[in-house]
C-alpha cells in the first residue's frame, strides 16, 4: 500500500479503532477478553471497532466454537418477578379466589393470548376445570410439579447476567430449549446466544497503520462539540472533533397516518357506497327484541344465555318496545300470526324482550331498518360493532365488526345473494378462493355461509347469509323478498392486510401502522 493510501486510512480512523489497534503493542495474537482488558472497551464497542477494522482490511478475525449462554427474555424476567401465568392462576386458586377467564383478562393485566394459552395448558394437564358460570376450579390432587419446576429454572437462570447452558442438568437444558426465543422481545422465556472464541491479528496494512499510530500519536477520545470549558482550560488542543458528513441522508420523518384497520373499514364503506348502498345505523346497547325476537329467534334459543351474550346491569331493561312491532312479532313467535307459519308454539315473554344487552349481531340494525319503512327496491349496509363471549385466539375475539346488509325488491332471489357474496369475497376480503356452504339460521331460509381461504391459516368462515323468512319481514311491515348477510369484517381484514392473528388488527406497533396496506387491485 502506498504512503498516500496509508495516510488516508490513518486519517479515517475512529478513536475506538485507535484504542483497538494500540493493544497489539502487547502481542501479535490477541483474544477478545485480552483486547477488552488492554483497551478498556466494552463488548459492544469491541464488536463495532473490530467490524470497522475488518472492513478496512486492517484486521483478521479467527472464530472458534465457543459456549452457549442462556439468559431471560423480557417475558422471562416478568415471569421471574410475578410467576408464570400458570403459576399465578394456580396460586390464586389455592388462596380460594373465584374467577373466570374473562376476569383474568379484564383485571389481572395479562395478555389475552397468555391467558388463553395458560388456561388451555392447565385444563389439558388436568390441573383445573371450568365449572358453571365459566369459573375456574383447581382439581384436587392435581400434579403441579411441572409448573413449579419451570418456575425454579426461571429463577436459576435469572439469578445472574448469563449462565452457561451446559452447566445445567440435562432435564433443565431440555426445558430451556423448549421455551427459548432467539429475539429478546419475543414471547419465549429464555434467550440462548452462542458466544464464540475470537482471536484477532493485524494484516500487513494494519501493522503499517499501528506503526504510524505509535510514531505520530493516536487520538483515543473524540468530541462532538466545542464547549466553554474546553476553551477556558485549553483542552480543545488535545481533542479530536467528530467530522460532519453532509452527504448522509437526513433521518426519516414519520408523519401521522390512519391505522391500517381504520383504513380498511373506510375502504369497505367506500366500496358499498360506490355500489349504491345506503348506510344503516343502530345502537351498541340493544334490547333483546331487535337483537333476537324481531329476527324470529325463539326466547329459548341457546345463544341467549350468559356464555354468548353480554347483559347490561344498569339499566337492565328498555322502557318499551315500539308499537305495533312488539305485538306483531309476539304473534309470529306464538302461532305465526298473519305470516302463514305455525310459529314456535310458546308463550312470548314481553318482560324478557325488553332486557338490554350489548348488540350480539349486526342483523339487529337490519331489523330496525326494515321496521322504518325502507325504500323498495332498496340496498342498505352497516358496519356494526358486535359483542359475544368467546375465547381469544388467532381468529376469535369477544368484540368484532360485522358488515351487515340487506337488499329488498320484487325480483330479489337466492342467486342474487350468492353473486353479492362472491363480489364481497373478491373485492373486499381480496380472497382468491372461496366456498359457499349450507347453513341454518332461525331468521333466514335458505341460508348459506361464506368461507374464504387465508394464505396461512387455511379455510375460515366469514359469516352467514340468506333470505329473510316471512316471520321476520311481515311483522315489520315488509312484504317483498329480502336477502341479508352478516360477514366478519375482522377476518376479512386479516386476508386483505395479510396478517395471521386477529389481535394484530389493534396493534400499537408503529412499524405495523406505518407499513401495512390493503391489497388493492387483486
Amino acid at each position: 500500500m502506498d504512503i498516500s493510501s496509508l495516510n488516508k486510512l490513518f486519517e479515517s480512523l475512529h478513536p475506538l479503532e485507535n484504542k483497538f489497534l494500540l493493544t497489539f503493542a502487547q502481542g501479535d495474537l490477541l483474544t477478545a477478553p485480552r483486547v477488552i482488558e488492554l483497551s478498556g472497551l466494552d463488548e459492544s464497542r469491541l464488536d463495532m471497532a473490530s467490524g470497522w477494522l475488518v472492513s478496512k482490511g486492517l484486521l483478521s478475525v479467527t472464530e472458534e466454537p465457543g459456549v452457549s449462554l442462556v439468559t431471560l427474555t423480557e417475558t422471562g424476567s416478568e415471569y421471574r418477578d410475578k410467576g408464570t401465568p400458570e403459576q399465578r392462576i394456580i396460586r390464586a386458586l389455592q388462596e380460594g379466589k373465584q374467577f373466570s377467564v374473562k376476569d383474568i383478562i379484564q383485571t389481572w393485566g395479562m395478555d389475552p393470548s397468555e391467558v388463553s394459552s395458560a388456561t388451555g395448558s392447565l385444563k389439558a394437564s388436568g390441573v383445573i376445570r371450568i365449572v358453571q358460570g365459566g369459573i375456574l376450579e383447581l382439581v384436587t390432587g392435581a400434579d403441579l410439579r411441572a409448573y413449579e419446576y419451570l418456575g425454579t429454572v426461571i429463577s436459576e437462570v435469572g439469578s445472574g447476567t448469563s449462565l452457561v447452558l451446559s452447566s445445567l442438568t440435562p432435564d433443565k437444558q431440555e426445558l430451556v430449549q423448549a421455551n427459548f426465543h432467539k429475539r429478546g422481545k419475543g414471547k419465549g422465556i429464555f434467550r440462548i446466544t452462542e458466544k464464540k472464541n475470537r482471536t484477532f491479528s493485524l494484516t500487513e496494512a494494519g501493522k503499517e497503520i499501528l506503526r504510524l499510530l505509535r510514531e505520530r500519536g493516536a487520538v483515543t477520545e473524540e468530541a462532538s462539540a466545542l464547549t466553554p470549558d474546553m476553551l477556558k482550560q485549553g483542552t480543545w488542543k488535545n481533542v479530536r472533533f467528530r467530522s460532519y458528513n453532509i452527504s448522509l441522508n437526513p433521518p426519516r420523518t414519520s408523519i401521522g397516518r390512519k391505522h391500517p384497520y381504520r383504513e380498511f373499514l373506510d375502504y369497505v364503506k367506500y366500496q358499498f357506497v360506490s355500489m349504491g348502498f345506503q348506510e344503516m345505523r343502530g345502537p351498541l346497547v340493544e334490547n333483546e327484541f331487535w337483537d333476537m325476537d324481531a329476527l324470529f329467534m325463539p326466547q329459548f334459543h341457546p345463544a341467549r344465555n350468559i356464555h354468548d351474550v353480554y347483559f347490561v346491569k344498569d339499566p337492565s331493561h328498555a322502557k318499551e318496545i315500539e308499537a305495533p312491532f312488539g305485538r306483531q312479532v309476539a304473534a309470529a313467535h306464538r302461532d305465526g300470526g298473519r305470516t302463514g307459519s305455525t310459529g314456535w308454539r310458546y308463550q312470548f315473554d314481553f318482560e324478557r324482550t325488553r332486557r338490554l344487552i350489548l348488540r350480539s349481531q349486526g342483523t339487529a340494525v337490519s331489523a330496525r331498518t326494515l321496521a322504518s319503512g325502507p325504500k323498495v327496491p332498496g340496498k342498505y349496509f352497516s358496519i356494526a360493532r358486535c359483542f359475544r363471549y368467546d375465547a381469544v385466539d388467532a381468529t376469535h375475539a369477544p368484540d368484532f365488526n360485522q358488515v351487515e346488509g340487506i337488499v329488498l325488491g320484487e325480483d330479489i332471489n337466492f342467486r342474487t345473494l350468492l353473486g353479492l357474496l362472491k363480489l364481497f369475497g373478491q373485492e373486499i376480503a381480496k380472497a382468491e378462493e372461496f366456498q359457499f356452504r349450507p347453513a341454518y339460521f332461525p331468521f333466514t331460509e335458505p341460508s348459506v355461509e361464506l368461507h374464504v381461504k387465508h394464505p396461512k391459516l387455511g379455510w375460515m368462515e366469514l359469516g352467514g347469509a340468506g333470505i329473510f323468512r316471512p316471520e321476520v319481514t311481515l311483522p315489520l311491515g315488509v312484504d317483498v323478498p329480502v336477502i341479508a348477510w352478516g360477514l366478519g369484517l375482522d377476518r376479512m381484514a386479516m386476508v386483505a392486510l395479510g396478517i395471521q392473528d386477529i389481535r394484530d388488527l389493534f396493534s400499537r406497533d408503529l412499524d405495523f401502522v406505518r407499513t401495512k396496506k390493503i391489497k388493492l387491485g387483486q
